[in-house]
């Protein structure tokens, strides 16, 4: 955790500049850039890798800002550039892949859910379009269904958070016994435990709808990217001593 690196100081910079920008372009940036689900007219491919860079708050940017300097810098130096920058991009990548995923399955049981219940598609297209329904289908079809389609749709996803947890995974396995000491924990713990309970914290939220950090987080991004992060790094690990390895 010491100076800043070359390239998450470009890494903050570009950031900041989307940050920025987002203020004065309001909604038509997130149109632009967030990740919207592809079932929604908003979304465009290169979001996947441009909502990396937005952020949906001044507190959403300053956390993950703090994380990426914090241990960014170190994964970097460990990795080198041309690596690290694959490896912030790929664990990214597979954090929006899985939140898609995710995504796509609740899109799909709520779709048919509805037309199952009698619900005609054109009503369904309304529902995802507009958010509007006929009460009758409460009858058949919990309101929360409802709810969790149209928002599958039409919640778009923003942030470093899925690169930034590819990091957090990286740093506990080359770092394992650094104790950290982060805002909402009063005592120092170790990387290789602390890192862990985070993830299963976010697994735990992310099945049950129950966040312990406020709602309107992507938890299945963060997962994701952790599990990329783990699978790039245990096999560059495991393939460090080989003649072909990717330095």
């Amino acid at each position: 955790m010491g100076r800043i690196t070359e390239t998450v100081k470009v890494l903050l910079i570009i950031n900041i500049i989307f940050f920025v920008g987002s203020q004065f372009l309001g909604d038509y940036s997130y149109q632009l850039f967030a990740l919207w689900f592809f079932e929604n007219e908003n979304f465009m491919p290169w979001q996947f890798v441009s909502h990396m860079f937005m952020h949906g708050s001044l507190m959403h940017i300053i956390f993950n800002m703090y994380a990426l300097w914090a241990f960014g810098g170190p994964i970097e130096q460990m990795l080198g550039q041309k690596k690290f920058i694959f490896f912030y991009f790929s664990a990214g990548l597979g954090a929006a892949f899985l939140h898609t995923l995710v995504n796509y399955i609740e899109f799909k049981t709520g779709y048919n859910a509805l037309l199952d219940a009698g619900m005609s598609m054109g009503s369904v297209e309304q529902l995802l379009k507009t958010g509007e329904y006929s009460t009758a289908i409460l009858d058949s079809v919990p309101k929360e269904t409802l709810q969790s389609l149209y928002q599958s749709v039409n919640t778009p996803a923003v942030g470093a958070s899925g690169a930034i947890y590819g990091i957090l995974v990286a740093f506990g396995m080359m770092f394992p016994n650094v104790e950290l000491f982060l805002l909402f924990v009063p005592v120092p713990i170790k990387a290789k435990y602390f890192i862990p309970v985070l993830i299963l914290i976010d697994l735990f939220s992310g099945f049950t709808g129950y966040s312990l950090f406020g709602g309107g987080v992507a938890h299945f991004a963060h997962v994701g990217g952790a599990l990329f992060g783990f699978i790039m790094m245990w096999y560059w690990k495991k393939n460090q001593f080989n003649q072909n390895r990717w330095d």
